[in-house]
């Protein structure tokens, strides 16, 4: 069988180095690029012999080759009007879909078509055998960070069932780990800390003294200061986050630095939903919990506060002592 990733649009941007980049192949979950975790769990369901990629997407290409040898790899163009057509077709499939969740995909007899920057579940598990195959997949389709960061608690939630730590991790006798936490090889959780699951701490990575983690997932060598709050968040990865930082409802790209007393802060007074700056307008969210998202390699300094639904782009150095908005944010 065929499995055609198909290029749809997104505002997902804030965590790419480049808009040329490609989600599937730069983000991260449980410590697999997200294309290679879609393709295995289609394998898982299909028989899948051909993958075909649009060719502006070579990083996806490679690495679905590279971790899927025995499959062919063919690279198509997907042209502009195409991609816009796609994506329409997509989100209005997905208005439609019973369950209220996008559900972009097309199944034919020698075929599967899914969008690029997508997530896909395997449901079969809580079907009958006999049960159509189309339902059998759900496929989330990843427009904006909140879609991802939605994504990342249904993982979480489906896939850290149990509490497993690596023999070659370090877990103080004096913390806590309450519900299915995965913890790496090589991590170190400090005194006195508490882990909440589901939670997924990546290899190489440092919980702090008395720091708090909960609902989150931590790509590799990320490293926690003590006394933090760490809450439904996600961590890209070679992250260093310093002493007594409060991260909440919030993307984190890979290499990122935040000074002592940082944080995010996820909830407004009034408690209506949390809007979000794309660059070209001001979104409601869908949610009245939403921290920010910060893009890959970016500095920021010491008791800066970053406001709800705020975006700072990739290589940003914030100076300590900052309050960052939306309207503040180009």
């Amino acid at each position: 069988m065929e499995l055609t990733f198909r290029d749809a649009k997104h505002n997902l941007h804030a965590l790419l180095e480049s808009e040329k980049e490609c989600p599937a192949s730069s983000l991260k979950l449980l410590g697999y690029p997200l294309i290679v975790r879609n393709v295995n769990i289609a394998q898982s369901i299909f028989d899948i012999d051909t993958v075909r990629i649009p060719d502006k997407f070579s990083n996806a290409s490679t690495l679905v080759q590279n971790n899927f040898p025995a499959i062919t790899v063919n690279e198509f163009c997907d042209s502009e009007e195409d991609s816009e057509k796609y994506t329409r077709s997509a989100s209005e499939y997905g208005s439609r879909n019973r369950t209220g969740l996008p559900t972009p995909i097309e199944v034919k007899d020698d075929s599967v078509e899914i969008p690029i920057n997508s997530l896909i579940h395997n449901l079969s598990a809580t079907f009958h055998s006999n049960t159509c195959i189309d339902r059998a997949l759900r496929v989330d389709l990843l427009t904006y960070p909140w879609d991802f960061l939605r994504g990342v608690q249904t993982v979480l939630h489906n896939e850290i069932t149990r509490s497993i730590v690596s023999p070659d991790a370090s877990v103080a006798t004096t913390s806590v780990i309450r519900g299915p936490c995965a913890i790496e090889d090589g991590v170190t959780i400090d005194d006195f800390c508490k882990l909440i699951g589901p939670t997924y701490i990546g290899s190489g990575s440092f919980i702090g003294m008395s720091s708090l983690v909960r609902n989150s997932m931590l790509g590799c060598n990320t490293k926690i200061g003590f006394n933090c709050e760490i809450g439904k968040s996600f961590f890209e990865g070679h992250d260093m986050i310093a002493h007594q930082n409060v991260i909440l409802d919030t993307i984190i790209g890979e290499n990122v630095w935040l000074g002592g007393y940082s944080g995010t802060v996820n909830v407004l007074h009034d408690r209506e939903n949390v809007r979000y700056q794309t660059t070209k307008r001001l979104m409601d969210t869908g949610t009245d919990h939403f921290g920010a998202v910060i893009g890959n390699h970016c500095a920021i300094g010491a008791s800066v506060i970053i406001l709800p639904g705020s975006q700072i782009p990739p290589n940003t150095v914030t100076q300590a002592g900052t309050v960052i908005g939306k309207k503040e944010i180009t």
